[in-house]
């Protein structure tokens, strides 16, 4: 089997510039193929239309948007649910506009963690997969109409206590029914949470639907111990062929870590 050269697109807020052509223009000469959004709160992403439509027309590519809220469609609140679904509505609504593939988004963040005080939470297992399937389907029939497609993101167990591992994020997206509601995985949370991340991978399959890369110290690719090789072997071998977004903080020199992940990904991918 021929390796597929992935698609790579790099977070909107590691790269340098003030606008988003300043950033394509860095992005372009660094080997990226696209700049990934982030998704606020306040209907921030709305909001900037008019850029982001100045942004298309001046060629800068805008696959996908990555949530950047407060609270989520997990959350405990039914008012920070209610809202939360209103906010990935309109993100859902804007990435379909300006010709991208879909946004992704956790249960929750941060909202409560099985592995600290107090330990149970508030809501049920049962109760905690009725909000989430209820979610999705009013997520997922959304994303139908508008023609894109939500990735729901497995988090590590110190961020999230429902969608820890990508065999959960299946079980429910199979449960929801949506053929527009897909995995986004992510490779850091993989590595802690996964005993076999490839075999994670394989046992998913086509319900992959986007990628997100850092190392296992949430550092860039090649600044820790993830086996990348066997990794995008796996994506590969399960015919992944959507983008891949660099979503990490930088270790040393900001330039030259930016700079030399397209090359190390393209290596250890081929």
């Amino acid at each position: 089997m021929t390796a597929t050269t992935p698609r790579l697109a790099c977070q909107e807020q590691l790269l340098p510039g003030t606008t988003l052509q300043d950033k394509w223009e860095y992005a372009r000469a660094a080997g990226y193929d696209g700049i990934e959004l982030r998704g606020r709160s306040a209907f921030a992403l709305r909001d900037r239309l008019p850029e982001l439509r100045r942004a298309l027309r001046d060629g800068v590519v805008l696959p996908t948007v990555c949530v950047d809220m407060p609270h989520f469609f997990g959350a405990f609140d039914p008012d920070l649910r209610r809202d939360a679904v209103e906010q990935m509505k309109s993100q859902l609504s804007v990435i379909a506009e300006i010709g991208g593939v879909g946004a992704q988004t956790p249960a929750s963040y941060g909202m409560f963690s099985r592995r600290l005080p107090p330990f149970e939470p508030p809501r049920s297992e049962a109760e905690d997969r009725e909000v989430l399937l209820a979610g999705l389907a009013e997520l997922g029939a959304h994303a139908e109409r508008e023609g894109t497609t939500l990735f729901l993101e497995p988090l590590n167990r110190y961020e999230d206590h429902m969608v820890n591992r990508i065999d959960q994020a299946a079980d429910l997206i199979r449960a929801a029914g949506s053929p527009a509601v897909r995995i986004g995985i992510d490779s850091y949370h993989m590595n802690i949470e996964e005993a076999d991340p490839a075999a994670a991978v394989l046992a998913a399959g086509p319900l992959i639907g986007h990628v997100q890369v850092s190392d296992s110290n949430r550092f860039q690719p090649g600044a820790g111990h993830i086996d990348w090789p066997v990794f995008f072997a796996a994506l590969d071998a399960i015919g992944y062929s959507g983008w891949t977004a660099v979503e990490c903080r930088l270790s040393g020199d900001p330039d030259s870590a930016l700079r030399g992940v397209p090359p190390f990904v393209r290596k250890v991918a081929a």
